[in-house]
């Protein structure tokens, strides 16, 4: 299940361009959204790491 966690944010972004080419904006215009994702997705990653290493 972990292997498949790189998924998540390829997902989401997936999604937020679809929502973007739907309301035919740019990618440039949706930049910050791409930003937010990739960064939530970094401290999940991040919570993730930490709370694999205190429960080993």
């Amino acid at each position: 299940m972990v292997k498949l966690l790189f998924l998540v944010p390829l997902l989401m972004c997936f999604i937020w361009y679809l929502y973007l080419q739907q309301n035919n904006w740019t990618i440039t215009q949706g930049k910050k959204g791409f930003i937010y994702i990739i960064s939530f997705n970094l401290v999940i990653a991040l919570v993730l790491t930490i709370l694999l290493f205190a429960t080993r």
